[in-house]
């Protein structure tokens, strides 16, 4: 019942005029956003994070949120009619949607990604709202030492789960963390790692390397790829209504789809990749035709993509109520809530409820916006895929550098930017994720303060780790995701 009243205390804040006006601007620019390939989420809220550090923080989170959520929805847009997807989470939506659009049933798809993913993002959000209090009450047992615990059982699996390589992403992550460790050192005032450069005394600006690993590396990525440039964009035939056969088809998917999407958005790294692959998977078995799967078969869309949207929302569970990032966008969210001085975790409900609640209240309201933006509107938001790549990723450098300038008015930060940038570029280049990079930066100085108070309040004893039953248990699911999928890939070696 406690989260009930929050929850209409948050709608009374999210319904005011200039919130309600910041939700609109998050899910328009988010639906533009999903529809433009390479241009993600967290590359978005990168961008704004700049523009937005002079205003409310429940506004700017507001918007955040609703950008989140549009990038979801708009990225199956570009999925059924151009087969490019905006978004990982939505390549297997382009497998059956893009085949139903060459049908001339592309209406149809557009129709059950737009309504499943309101489904999902509704359902996704009903859960964030009762299980996040469940998750504070617990994070209120932990003390430094499972605050380390829980940073490395993040480090783990970002670095191990993302990307193409274990050993590339705990690369990223050391770079990372070697970024936060620059500056003064929080508990002992010492300057370190800076290199005589007085800039650096208040260590790397979190707002500039995500700017430039997001925004700028990406832009110079894509200005390295010519044949990416150019893709057939399929026309939208027929009307947006549904056939009865096809929400037959549809609505069981839909609610499979959210069940499987929120708890792996939920874990660390889980991501939308494994929940949609999943929903796939399943929806194949399930179906009453096998056969028209990989010929444009509805369920194909329907499932991923309520994966998909419902995987946001439980992004958002670890984020708030544990401070835990489990995704390069709940990175940036992190980032951003660092810009404010604002610490995610148990304190955060109790501290900044008005921002909490508003924030997970506005993210109803923006689903009913993202349903009336995506249905009737398709035909506009398809014209925005004839934008040239080249003024587009001109524009995203030229906004970085702009956004960048106006934090401290450093022609410093605007160098730093750039070599952050082009170090982005090489991460893609040679197949580096980009996301251990940032969360090491968040993380590492924070998980280094634990660190070192446990060992303070511990005299000095490391076994303090290892004597705390919920420590060493996190510390041993940690070990296992690295060394389980390592034994697994032998033990396939060895059948081989």
């Amino acid at each position: 019942m406690d989260a009930l009243f929050s929850l209409m205390d948050g709608f009374a804040t999210a319904l005011t005029p200039i919130n309600l006006m910041w939700s609109l601007i998050g899910v328009t620019l988010g639906t533009l956003v999903g529809i433009l390939p390479g241009i993600g989420p967290a590359l978005t809220i990168a961008l704004l994070l700049p523009v937005t550090s002079k205003l409310d923080p429940t506004g700017s989170f507001i918007m955040f949120a609703g950008l989140y959520y549009g990038a979801m929805y708009g990225s199956s847009t570009t999925s059924i009619l151009l087969n490019t997807p905006g978004e990982s989470g939505s390549i297997m939506t382009a497998i059956e949607g893009n085949l139903m659009a060459r049908q001339g049933r592309g209406a149809a798809a557009l129709s059950t990604a737009a309504i499943g993913s309101f489904v999902a993002g509704t359902l996704g959000t009903l859960l964030l709202t009762f299980l996040a209090p469940i998750f504070v009450k617990l994070a209120l047992l932990f003390g430094p030492a499972e605050y380390f615990a829980l940073m490395v059982l993040a480090f783990t699996t970002v670095s191990s789960l993302l990307g193409s390589s274990v050993t590339r992403g705990f690369a990223s992550l050391m770079l990372g963390l070697a970024l936060g460790l620059v500056g003064t050192d929080v508990l002992t005032g010492q300057p370190r790692l800076y290199f005589g450069q007085m800039s650096l005394l208040r260590g790397i600006d979190i707002v500039v390397v995500a700017v430039g690993l997001f925004a700028v590396g990406e832009a110079l990525f894509m200005a390295s790829q010519p044949h990416l440039r150019n893709a057939e964009i399929l026309p939208v035939r027929g009307s947006l209504f549904m056939t009865r056969s096809e929400w037959s088809r549809s609505w069981k998917p839909w609610l499979r789809g959210t069940f499987l999407g929120f708890p792996f958005g939920a874990l660390p790294a889980g991501g939308t990749e494994i929940p949609t692959f999943l929903s796939y998977t399943l929806e194949k078995r399930l179906s009453k035709n096998p056969e028209e799967f990989g010929k444009g078969a509805i369920e194909g869309v329907a499932g991923p993509e309520a994966a998909n949207n419902a995987a946001v929302a439980g992004v958002l569970v670890p984020l708030l109520a544990l401070g835990l990032p489990t995704s390069a966008t709940a990175a940036i969210l992190l980032a951003a809530f660092e810009q404010y001085n604002i610490q995610p975790g148990p304190l955060l409900f109790s501290g900044s409820s008005t921002l909490v609640w508003g924030l997970i209240a506005s993210l109803y309201i923006g689903n009913v916006m993202l349903l009336v933006l995506n249905l009737p509107l398709v035909g506009l938001w398809v014209r925005l895929l004839t934008v040239p790549q080249p003024l587009l990723y001109g524009g995203i450098v030229l906004f970085s550098l702009l956004g960048v300038y106006s934090l401290n008015n450093s022609v410093f930060d605007l160098a730093l930017l750039m070599l952050v940038g082009g170090m982005g570029f090489l991460m893609r280049r040679h197949d580096f994720p980009v996301a251990p990079c940032i969360i090491g930066l968040i993380l590492g100085p924070m998980a280094e303060a634990q660190f070192r108070r446990a060992l303070s309040i511990s005299q000095g004893d490391p076994s303090v780790f290892l004597t705390h039953p919920l420590s060493a248990s996190i510390l041993a699911v940690a070990v296992a995701v690295m060394v389980v999928p390592v034994l697994v890939r032998r033990r396939q070696g060895a059948r081989r």
